[in-house]
């Protein structure tokens, strides 16, 4: 009686704790009041695209603010874009942090992006088929499109169509539509806008900014982007399309030092001073090779020529949430659109809502434990508590638990990546990208695994005990996970509903499950098992 007191006790608190770090988030994303935000749904002939808004208290129709469109990278969603969403929003800028096509809760597939045959290895512009930088691809429609990310809109017919029928329809992935329902708002200036995006969402902010360049509405206001914040992005030659009808307006461009996609570090080996020294680098900054450098801003705002390349100390996936890119961003937003708040660009309040969350997320997996020690003292499941087995004589296949250990590391990067877009699946069942790669990498690890076994000598010399298999206890101990895991998913929905959060750092780690997504969950819940 005493334990279970004791469990219940540890219970609540780490619940109790966990809310008020999720209150605590909240209120920093609202700004304390001074920022709404509202979830909405722009439909499109595609599907439905979601979104995620920010109005600061500023933002009326008769005192229109600034707005600036953020795109998430590949397997992320609305979410990730939360720290400039954030730090923009309380300097007085409406924001729309948009679930790009085939993630988070947007009905509208990847699909729609289009797709090629055709793949390029080096920069676009610097390629021929010639040296094989240029080449014709097969394979399945998943890996054509991943091959494809780089191939953008408005790029030549020799990027954006083959002789299958094939073409890139819209690599902006929404992002165009999002960009169109933002100038609409009748408490946005349509002449103070900008996008920014992050990784797959640089490729998405070209596209974008290719598609309003020039634009006009229908009160004659220049709506283009007037500033390009790409967080580890791509850049490529002029005559990779018609530049003279296409002006892209002070960009920013922020380098993760340590990048682990080549095409973002122009297919160099490592990101040092010798990359400025690369054509395709200099001429984007309009500077000559012994004047390129880094974190210098050239041109100049008023006419849409500024261009910076700020190295961070960073990789790629925490770019989104480097102290030094967004700084340097927020002050290139306010050169080039204005935001309306005078607040430090170093003061950064998003990466405490961050470090709140993660908090509240570990504070979840740890109730876990005296959830479970409550639910093992009822009759239900007292049959899942059983007493550990009796310690081996001799410690079994160590060599080979530790060469499985390595290759599964070694492979996890590649095979959740890009694993799915190679195995032959049918496309109207798995859908998810991500679901897809694990899938992949836990086949891969099971034939590893039979390897190691087979190979090693541990069945030799490891005890066996004479324990019968139990399926009482199997059942009861699978039900007792799924208990576990409702209650882990439940109290994450709650605070979906309650705070507009869920539990992650950073990276989408627990979302809550829509009807697509249960769905989902058991067409690959006999793989996992």
């Amino acid at each position: 009686m005493k334990k279970t007191g004791k469990s219940l006790a540890t219970l609540l608190i780490c619940l109790i704790l966990a809310s008020a770090c999720m209150f605590c988030a909240n209120l920093i994303q609202h700004d304390f009041g001074k920022v709404e935000i509202v979830d909405g749904e722009i439909p499109t002939e595609a599907g439905v695209l979601m979104y995620k808004l920010y109005k600061p208290d500023n933002a009326t129709p008769e005192a229109k603010a600034p707005a600036v469109l953020l795109l998430h990278g590949y397997q992320n969603d609305h979410e990730t874009c939360a720290a400039y969403a954030i730090e923009l929003a309380r300097r007085g800028a409406v924001v729309l942090c948009l679930d790009e096509y085939g993630h988070g809760l947007t009905t509208a597939g990847l699909i729609n992006r289009g797709l090629v045959n055709k793949k390029v290895s080096v920069n676009f512009g610097n390629d021929s088929e010639a040296d094989g930088t240029f080449k014709t691809i097969g394979g399945t429609q998943r890996y054509r499109l991943l091959m494809n990310f780089s191939n953008l809109s408005f790029f030549n017919d020799r990027y954006t169509k083959d002789d299958a029928g094939n073409a890139i329809i819209d690599s902006s992935c929404g992002g165009s539509t999002a960009y169109g329902y933002l100038a609409s708002l009748d408490y946005v200036d349509p002449a103070r806008m900008a996008v920014s995006g992050h990784s797959m969402g640089t490729w998405s902010s070209w596209s974008v900014a290719a598609d309003y360049s020039g634009a006009f509405n229908s009160k004659g206001e220049d709506i283009s982007p007037k500033a390009i914040v790409l967080q580890c992005g791509e850049l490529f030659r002029d005559s990779a399309y018609d530049s003279k009808n296409i002006r892209f307006n002070n960009v920013l461009l922020l380098q993760a030092k340590y990048d682990e996609f080549s095409y973002f570090r122009d297919y160099e080996l490592n990101v040092t001073d010798d990359l400025l020294k690369t054509p395709l680098r200099y001429e984007f900054l309009g500077t000559s090779a012994d004047k390129a450098a880094w974190n210098t801003t050239y041109g100049n705002f008023a006419d849409g020529t500024a261009r910076r390349m700020e190295l961070l100390n960073t990789n790629h996936r925490l770019t989104t949430h480097n102290r030094q890119g967004l700084a340097t961003a927020l002050a290139w937003f306010d050169e080039a659109i204005g935001l309306p708040k005078t607040i430090e660009y170093t003061s950064l309040n998003a990466l405490r809502k961050e470090t709140l969350v993660l908090c509240a997320m570990l504070l979840i997996l740890a109730s876990l434990f005296p959830l479970m020690e409550l639910l093992l003292a009822t009759p239900l499941f007292a049959a899942a508590a059983q007493s550990l087995p009796p310690k081996p004589s001799k410690r079994p296949g160590l060599l080979a638990g530790l060469l499985t250990i390595l290759l599964s590391g070694a492979s996890f990067p590649f095979m959740t990546q890009l694993g799915h877009a190679l195995l032959p699946l049918p496309e109207n069942i798995f859908r998810m990208t991500v679901g897809n790669g694990f899938l992949s990498w836990y086949l891969l690890l099971i034939l590893i695994m039979l390897i190691t076994t087979a190979v090693s000598k541990a069945r030799k010399t490891s005890t066996v005990t004479n324990e019968r298999f139990s399926f009482g206890v199997f059942l009861d101990s699978l039900l007792l996970a799924a208990v576990l895991m409702l209650f882990m998913y439940g109290v994450n929905y709650a605070y979906y509903k309650l705070f507009d959060l869920d539990l992650r750092y950073i990276w989408p780690f627990f979302r809550p499950f829509n009807s697509i997504r249960v769905g989902q969950f058991f067409v690959y819940l006999p793989v996992y098992a």
